[in-house]
C-alpha cells in the first residue's frame, strides 16, 4: 500500500484500475472528465480505453464488454445520463455478466451545466444501486465495492460523485493494483440477453425481490454508519460532500449529535436508519439537490409508525437548490440543535469581488464565425439557435448571437421548430464539432427529410475544446493513441443530403460573410462549415499593435468583437500583447486601418 495526492477523479480511476477494469469508455463533461483521462494516464496497456462519440454509445460499447466478462466503466456527467439513459434503463433489465460501474459526475450549483439533477434519484427510478461517495478517499475505496457488488448481482452498478469530490484533492491509501481480469467471452443465452417483453416481466419481478436483500446487506457497509448513537435526541442526517461540510461545522460548534452518514442511498440502508429513528425526536437531513435521506427517512417513520419528526429541504430548513457550504450547514446546524452564536467579535465583510462574466478567448475563431454571421444579416430577419460548448458564450454583448440553448445538439432541431412557425425569418443553428458527432447528425437528418429551412453554421475548431481538448471523430486520432481514418463533417453533410454545403475561414472576414449570405440564399438546409483551430491547440501569430497616430478613438473594434485583447488608454485603442493570439479580425474591422501585424524580421 502507498499513499498518493489525488484529485477525486484521479482517485475514481485509479480505483477502478485496482479493481481489474479491463474496458472504459466515456464522454467528456465536467466533472467527469478526468476519470477516463487518468485510466488513459495509468494505462499498461491491459485496459481498453475510448472517448465514444456520445454517452448512449459509451454505455453501449461498455455493455458488451460487460456481457462478455468484461469488468467495464462507463464516465459521464449528469446530463449526459441522459443521452445514456435510453440503454441504462433496459440495461438494468438485462442485467451483465462481468463487472459494470456507471459513473456519473452530478454539478450542484450548477457550475457548469444545464441542470442541477440528481443522479441519486435517477438510481431510484433505474432500480440500480448507486454509491455516494464524500471524499476522493472514499471514492476510491467504492470502486472497489460496486465492481464486486455489480458483479454479485449481475447488475450496472452507478458511482455518483459531485463536483467538490470530482475535483477536491486528499491523500489517498491505494492497494496494489488488481490484474484485469480475464473475460471468459460471451455466451449466447436469447433468454437472458434478448430483452423480449416476456424476460422484461420476470427480470422486473427478480429486480423488486434482490433490491431490498441489497439494502439489508448495503447495512453492513463501511460507508453508512452511525456516529454518537444515544448523544441526545436531535440527530443529523447527512451524504456525500455534505457530510465533510457537516462534519466540519459541527466541528465548529463543538457538538457532537447522532449523525447518520448514506453512503448508498439506493437501495437504502432501512435497518441501519431505523436503528437511527427510533434512538432520536428530531432528524435533520443535510442535502445538497433532491431530499433523498429525506423523503426515506419521512416514508420510513410512517410504515413503521414512528413519532420522529424530519426536517430538510421539503420544510424549509435546507435551501432548495444550489450547493452547500461549511457557513450555510453551520448555520442550519445551530438553528436545530438550538445554539446560542458565538459571542466572538464580528469580522468586517470581505470586499466585493469584481463581476467577471465568461466570455470567448482572445483569438477564438468563434468570435470571428459569429461575428460574419452578424455583418451578413444585418436589415434581415434572422434567429439563431445556440447549443453547448465554447459558443454558447456567443450570446454575450457585444455579439448577443445566440438566441436558444436547451442540450447538446438542440440547436440543429430548435432551428426547424422556429422556421414552421416563423418561416420569414433566417433560421440559422449553431453547433460545435464534436457536437455535430454527439447528437448533430441526426438532427440534420430530420432537417433533410422534413424539408425545413435552416442554414447550419459548423463551428469546426478541431477540438472538444470546452471539456479541455479531447479528440473526437474527427481529429483522426483515438484515446488509445491510435491514428483513425478522419470523418469529414463535409463529406457527412452531402451524404446526408445537405443542398449546399460551403467551408470558410471565419478569420477571412469577406470570405465568411460571403459565405453566409450565399447559404442564407439556400432553400432546404444549406450548410457552411467554418474551420479555424482552437487557440488552446494551435501556435499563436504575433500580437498585432494599434498605430495611436492613425486610431481615431472610434472604438469599433471594441464594442463589434469583445475581445478581452483590446482596451482603451488615452482615448487610443490598446492591444494587449499577452493575451493577443495575432487572428487579426479586428485589423479587418478597423474602418481606419490603424491595427496591423508586426513587421516580420529581415533575415
Amino acid at each position: 500500500m502507498q499513499e498518493k495526492f489525488l484529485m477525486g477523479n484521479e482517485a475514481i480511476a485509479l480505483g477502478a484500475l485496482d479493481a481489474g477494469v479491463g474496458f472504459v469508455s466515456g464522454y467528456p463533461g465536467t466533472p467527469s472528465t478526468e476519470v477516463l483521462e487518468t485510466v488513459k494516464k495509468y494505462n499498461d496497456g491491459s485496459v481498453y480505453v475510448e472517448w465514444s462519440v456520445n454517452e448512449k454509445s459509451a454505455m453501449e460499447v461498455a455493455a458488451g464488454a460487460a456481457y462478455a466478462g468484461c469488468r467495464s466503466m462507463v464516465t459521464m456527467k449528469q446530463v449526459g445520463l441522459n443521452v445514456a439513459s435510453d440503454p441504462l434503463m433496459s440495461l438494468a433489465y438485462v442485467g451483465v455478466k462481468g463487472g459494470m460501474v456507471v459513473l456519473v459526475a452530478d454539478d450542484p450549483g450548477p457550475i457548469s451545466s444545464q441542470t442541477e439533477q440528481d443522479t441519486r434519484t435517477f438510481a431510484s427510478f433505474a432500480k440500480l444501486p448507486v454509491f455516494d461517495p464524500s471524499s476522493p478517499e472514499e471514492a476510491y475505496r467504492m470502486m472497489a465495492q460496486a465492481f464486486d457488488l455489480s458483479e454479485k448481482y449481475a447488475t450496472p452498478v452507478i458511482v455518483r460523485a459531485t463536483t467538490r469530490v470530482c475535483h477536491g484533492c486528499a491523500t489517498v491509501a491505494v492497494q496494489e493494483r488488481r490484474a484485469v481480469k480475464p473475460a471468459q467471452g460471451f455466451q449466447r443465452d436469447t433468454q437472458r440477453w434478448v430483452i423480449f417483453p416476456r424476460t422484461s416481466f420476470l427480470n422486473h419481478q427478480k429486480i423488486e425481490t434482490r433490491n431490498p436483500a441489497i439494502g439489508k446487506e448495503l447495512c453492513s457497509s463501511p460507508f453508512n454508519f452511525i456516529q454518537n448513537a444515544a448523544a441526545g435526541r436531535r440527530g443529523v442526517a447527512t451524504h456525500g460532500i455534505s457530510y465533510a461540510y457537516t462534519a466540519e461545522a459541527l466541528s465548529l460548534l463543538g457538538v457532537r449529535p447522532p449523525l447518520l452518514k448514506v453512503g448508498t442511498p439506493f437501495p437504502f440502508p432501512e435497518d441501519l436508519a431505523l436503528n437511527f429513528l427510533r434512538s432520536v425526536d428530531e432528524v435533520l437531513c443535510v442535502e445538497e439537490l433532491d431530499p433523498v435521506i429525506e423523503r426515506e427517512l419521512t416514508y420510513l417513520c410512517g410504515k413503521h409508525h414512528l413519532p420522529t419528526r424530519i426536517l430538510g429541504k421539503q420544510t424549509g430548513h435546507i435551501p432548495s437548490a444550489g450547493e452547500n457550504s461549511v457557513d450555510a450547514v453551520k448555520a442550519a446546524l445551530a438553528g436545530f440543535l438550538s445554539l446560542t452564536p458565538s459571542a466572538a467579535p464580528a469580522l468586517p465583510p470581505p470586499p466585493q469581488l469584481p463581476v467577471r462574466p465568461p466570455v470567448l478567448c482572445a483569438g477564438c475563431p468563434h468570435r470571428a464565425s459569429f461575428f460574419a454571421v452578424k455583418e451578413a444579416m444585418k436589415g434581415r430577419k434572422a434567429v439563431f439557435s445556440g447549443d453547448i460548448g465554447c459558443y454558447t458564450l456567443g450570446n454575450a454583448q457585444p455579439l448577443d448571437m445566440v438566441d436558444t440553448c436547451l442540450c447538446m445538439g438542440a440547436g440543429v432541431t430548435i432551428a426547424q421548430g422556429l422556421h414552421r412557425v416563423e418561416p420569414d425569418a433566417v433560421n440559422f443553428a449553431f453547433i460545435g464539432d464534436s457536437t455535430f458527432f454527439h447528437t448533430g447528425i441526426a438532427g440534420v437528418v430530420n432537417a433533410v427529410y422534413n424539408q425545413h429551412d435552416i442554414v447550419l453554421i459548423v463551428l469546426d475548431n478541431a477540438t472538444t475544446a470546452m471539456t479541455g481538448h479531447q479528440p473526437h471523430p474527427g481529429t483522426g486520432k483515438t484515446m488509445m493513441g491510435e491514428i483513425s481514418q478522419r470523418i469529414s463533417i463535409e463529406a457527412v453533410l452531402r451524404a446526408l443530403g445537405v443542398a449546399s454545403v460551403e467551408k470558410a475561414d471565419p478569420l477571412n472576414l469577406d470570405q465568411a460573410v460571403s459565405a453566409v449570405r450565399r447559404a442564407a440564399q439556400v432553400s432546404g438546409v444549406s450548410a457552411v462549415i467554418f474551420e479555424s483551430p482552437c487557440i488552446a491547440v494551435t501556435k499563436p501569430a504575433p500580437a498585432l499593435t494599434v498605430r495611436a497616430e492613425t486610431c481615431v478613438g472610434c472604438k469599433q473594434c471594441i464594442s463589434k468583437l469583445g475581445c478581452p485583447a483590446l482596451t482603451m488608454e488615452g482615448g487610443k485603442a490598446l492591444i494587449d500583447p499577452s493575451l493577443c493570439t495575432g487572428c487579426a479580425l479586428c485589423s479587418q474591422v478597423c474602418p481606419v486601418g490603424a491595427i496591423s501585424a508586426p513587421p516580420r524580421a529581415q533575415g
